[in-house]
């Protein structure tokens, strides 16, 4: 017995004192990665910056853990448009990087102004007078566009190249619904408003197919002048060649030919090229950065002056967080959230003025009014700009119409002033079909109106009811804007009904101040704080992996990294359906689709 009892607790001893080590071995560890996670890069002489377009690219960086690749998670985290162009502007200024090499072509970005920001980006860095090369296997439409600003572009042996136009189909639904025995009903404003029409309608409306077609067709126009400028051919020869040709399925010649690339590599030759530009030996190395070694690397520039706020406002509008798939939506602009935050802005002393980056399709109607507000807070301390990304459309609108002033890339996508309301009516699926009838006591005629509208009783007299809450709610949104831009209701009645606009057009029609960039907007908020020195500080701040990793958000990530990486691009719209229906209200004051392009 002593024997077993001695056994016994030597073994419970070794297994803490096990625990013990173990748990500092994961600490002094986890010391290490944080400490190598923000240790400044060291530049090598002779260095190139290898920019990969693969992944997803959207508006800011989404951090990964160094845990990732042990949990099977692989790069889930998006590449953002931030990181990216801070990292281009810091290549730029260190004399130690000569160029910047574009590698792989199959991005995926969260729109087309987001496409022609990087680019951008990426022109400015060839003012310095250093290279750009770009090289890849396949080049998605998107990735050959952003491309095509390099001095070289050179394409495998094998390789595609699919250039083929803007545009595709959409799915609509209501045949299926009609089969399973479901009646979405919609109550809006606006004939442009055809968000609802995926549910109600069993293709395009008209409306819809002319604004689509206009926008579009500006995106186009706008993307094919640069790509031809690049490449020096004609914009219209270029368009005839997309047009007559299924240029993903083209000889490596006929590209050639076409002038679209400039020769033909395999990688071993790709690699001999950067050597040669870098004047290295055949067994040199290389000395490469990538996209999160550029983050780390120390500004030329040192911040001085007065202090700018930047306040990234991105995702789909709503009234209630939610963190990924598995719990209803992705990154989104939290009305409660963003209003708390730029309350704070307006009382921060050391704020001289803030810029409102918006990159949003809009949302919930309340939650846009929540931000609007806040904003008006704020303007009546300083000064308000608003810098609109690759949609700043509906209920992103919304909450930009109240700025001192309103800068959009030439490629964004805003308007879309209107609000609509969507209910199922499931009574043929449940009680026609299925047999489930519903039966109860009311105090009053519209006790437990919500399951009457969702079983079909009354619902003529309860859509009657939302209906006259919308055409309030799009009157709200008139005055809205009306008060922000300094118009009648009258004149944005006009230019509003839902419709969406480019941010070119949008100029003429005094939705938009002036085309630019978020360095222009900085700047004219320098100039209304009447501030000539000043620095950027971006808010909110972003959670970095380890917090990430300690908070009770991370549940699910590794579920819905799986499901992120299965879904592809379908993932993005079916996570706003989700979105949708459990974290918004009933009036929703939102853009027509999604706009991401590859």
């Amino acid at each position: 017995m002593k024997q077993f009892l001695k056994m016994t607790l030597a073994t419970i001893c070794g297994i803490v004192i096990l625990s013990l080590i173990s748990g500092l071995f994961f600490v002094i560890s986890l010391v290490g990665m944080v400490a190598s996670d923000s240790a400044p890069t060291k530049v090598k002489e002779n260095s190139v910056f290898v920019l990969k377009l693969d992944g997803s690219i959207d508006e800011r960086s989404e951090e990964g853990t160094p845990f990732d690749d042990m949990l099977g998670l692989g790069d889930t985290g998006s590449m953002g448009l931030d990181a990216l162009v801070s990292s281009i502007r810091k290549a730029k200024e260190n004399a130690d990087i000569k160029g910047i090499y574009i590698e792989g072509g199959t991005a995926g970005f969260d729109s087309p102004a987001t496409a022609q920001q990087l680019r951008d980006a990426l022109k400015d860095f060839k003012t310095s007078g250093k290279w750009i090369v770009a090289y890849a296997s396949q080049y998605s439409q998107a990735s050959y566009y952003v491309a095509t600003v390099a001095d070289k572009v050179y394409l495998n042996g094998q390789g595609a190249l699919d250039l083929r136009g803007l545009g595709g189909n959409g799915l609509y639904y209501k045949g299926l619904y009609d089969k399973l025995g479901i009646k979405y009903m919609a109550a809006k404003v606006g004939k442009y408003k055809s968000y609802v029409e995926s549910d109600t309608q069993t293709g395009m409306s008209e409306y819809d197919r002319e604004q689509r077609q206009v926008y579009l067709g500006g995106i186009w126009k706008y993307w094919l002048k640069e790509m031809a400028e690049s490449r020096k051919i004609k914009a219209d020869d270029l368009n005839q060649l997309v047009n007559d040709s299924l240029l993903a399925f083209a000889a490596t010649d006929d590209l050639l030919k076409a002038k679209l690339i400039d020769k033909v590599l395999f990688p071993e030759e790709i690699k001999a090229e950067i050597k040669s530009r870098l004047k290295l030996g055949k067994n040199d190395e290389v000395p490469q950065l990538t996209l999160s070694d550029m983050i780390n690397v120390k500004s030329e520039k040192k911040e001085t002056g007065e202090k700018i706020a930047v306040y990234y406002a991105y995702g789909s509008i709503v009234d209630n967080p939610a963190e990924n798939l598995l719990n209803g939506g992705g990154h989104a602009i939290v009305g409660k959230t963003v209003a708390d935050d730029l309350r704070k802005l307006a009382d921060d002393d050391d704020v001289k003025a803030v810029v409102f980056r918006v990159n949003s399709g809009g949302g919930s109607a309340v939650a846009s009014e929540q931000i609007r507000h806040a904003i008006n807070l704020v303007k009546a301390k300083k000064p308000v700009v608003v810098s609109m990304g690759g949609a700043a459309a509906s209920g992103g609108y919304w909450i930009s119409s109240s700025a001192n002033y309103i800068f959009a890339e030439p490629t964004t996508i805003t308007g879309s002033i209107g609000i609509f309301g969507l209910i199922p009516n499931y009574s043929g699926l449940v009680t026609d079909k299925l047999g489930v009838t519903m039966d109860g006591v009311k105090t009053n005629t519209y006790s437990g109106y919500e399951y009457d509208l969702v079983l079909g009783k009354n619902p003529e007299d309860i859509m009657h009811h939302l209906q006259n809450y919308i055409n309030r709610g799009y009157q709200d949104f008139l005055n809205v804007v009306a008060q922000g831009r300094g118009i009648k209701p009258e004149q944005v009645n006009e230019i509003a009904q839902g419709r969406v606009w480019l941010a070119s057009d949008a100029i003429g029609i005094k939705l938009v101040d002036k085309l630019g960039s978020l360095d222009d907007a900085v700047k004219k908020a320098a100039e209304l704080a009447k501030v000539k020195e000043y620095h950027t500080a971006t808010y909110p701040t972003e959670p970095g992996w380890l917090e990430k990793l300690m908070s009770n958000d991370s549940k699910g990530s590794y579920l819905d990294a799986q499901i992120r990486d299965l879904l592809g691009d379908a993932y993005q719209p079916l996570m706003q359906i989700r979105a949708d229906i459990k974290n918004n209200s009933r009036i929703q004051a939102r853009m027509l689709d999604d706009i991401r392009v590859k």
